[in-house]
């Protein structure tokens, strides 16, 4: 998961590096006078290691580089959306708690469960406090784990972290919906009544929890956050994408249609997004869209999980049109060295479709006078 904690900026530079133990004394200091009782600090603290294995994690990350269809059909399965269902109907007093309580509906939690870790079936191995030293104890973003190892250790103090057996992903998420511990802290909610948060084996709290974080994230309560519509041949592409917002009657003016013919939120800004292009599915992203890029930078994972708590709640699976082929690694790069050198920013050259290439493919479509959905294709390519 990318939580809003993983995706925040780097804030000015924290102690990191140097002996291990001479560090872990600065957090103990750091942990106490936040008033987490030093006996805690102690224990969440001992034995604690450098995992390499997690610096190699952070080193290398992936990215997305599957297209839309790909991703969202692998990760959107059938035997994904019978178990989710399955689980409203089992778990319907907690998913009603998810609706009263905190104005979120019930799929989107679902779908996140489901994405995240296959409904708690697979949380990670790598031993969470282990993880949280490495990464803040390394200096390549130390501002952002030292917190989540402060709140770690406000875990154990409250008795809800064993640091010794709890693991999880790399990069410090825990749990069923794969949450940070300063998240937890903060938003964590007792769904089972047993005096404590365990988002690892509990599913009401680990549901529960991640509903009152999508909460705090700004989901406003019975708004839609994507919805899927049918386009018309021509429209002004160059209004489409995410940053485009415009009222949705205005884009229904113009001949998009929803699909489920709900237009009784016309009012509400939207971007049209076109994931693969004006050929491929095609959707309005209204502003509870916003949770998802929060939750997740990456526009690919969104859309799907968006898509997949769309399915949830009742849609049908989406028309997926006839886009125009993808381009493979080395003729993308190729693409964005021709964009940087008409000076736009694509970032690196990596062969990947990110924000900042969609954004130069649509200004240079527009200026070659060609459809601007920010899809790039080969005839684009032949076009610089």
């Amino acid at each position: 998961m990318g939580t809003t904690a993983l995706a925040q900026e780097a804030k000015p530079a924290v102690a990191c590096g140097g002996d291990l133990a001479a560090f872990l004394k600065d957090v103990k200091a750091e942990a106490i006078a936040k008033g987490v009782p030093a006996e805690a600090a102690d224990k969440a603290l001992a034995g604690a290691q450098i995992d390499p294995k997690v610096l190699a994690r952070d080193r290398a990350q992936g990215v997305f580089r599957q297209t839309f269809l790909e991703f969202s059909q692998r990760t959107v399965s059938q035997a994904r959306l019978d178990i989710g269902r399955q689980k409203l109907k089992q778990m319907a007093p907690v998913f009603d708690r998810v609706e009263k309580e905190f104005g979120v509906a019930p799929g989107v939690v679902t779908a996140f469960w489901a994405m995240e870790t296959d409904f708690g079936a697979v949380q990670g191995d790598f031993n969470t406090r282990n993880a949280l030293v490495t990464l803040s104890h390394d200096c390549r973003r130390p501002e952002i784990f030292r917190k989540q190892l402060i709140a770690l250790i406000e875990m154990v103090q409250h008795g809800d972290l064993d640091p010794t057996t709890n693991t999880g992903a790399w990069a410090g998420e825990i749990g069923q919906v794969q949450m940070l511990p300063d998240d937890i802290i903060h938003y964590g909610v007792d769904g089972d009544g047993d005096g404590h948060i365990n988002v690892k084996t509990s599913s009401a709290d680990a549901v529960l929890t991640a509903a009152a974080f999508i909460k705090g994230m700004g989901f406003k309560a019975g708004e839609p956050w994507l919805q899927e519509v049918e386009l018309p041949e021509n429209l002004p592409w160059e209004k489409s994408g995410l940053g485009n917002e415009i009222p949705a009657s205005e884009w229904f003016a113009l001949g998009v249609k929803p699909r489920d013919g709900d237009t009784k939120f016309s009012n509400l800004p939207t971007a049209l997004v076109l994931p693969q292009g004006r050929k491929g599915p095609a959707f309005l992203a209204y502003p509870n869209f916003g949770i998802y890029l929060k939750w997740n930078q990456s526009f690919i994972y969104t859309t799907s999980a968006a898509y997949f708590a769309t399915r949830l709640s009742g849609a049908p699976t989406y028309v997926k049109g006839n886009p125009e082929p993808g381009m493979d690694d080395a003729t993308m790069k190729a693409l964005q060295t021709k964009l940087q050198a008409r000076g736009h920013d694509v970032g690196k050259i990596d062969g990947i479709l990110g924000s900042g290439t969609r954004v130069a493919v649509q200004k240079e479509q527009q200026r070659l006078g060609l459809p601007a959905d920010g899809w790039p294709t080969q005839s684009l390519l032949d076009a610089l």
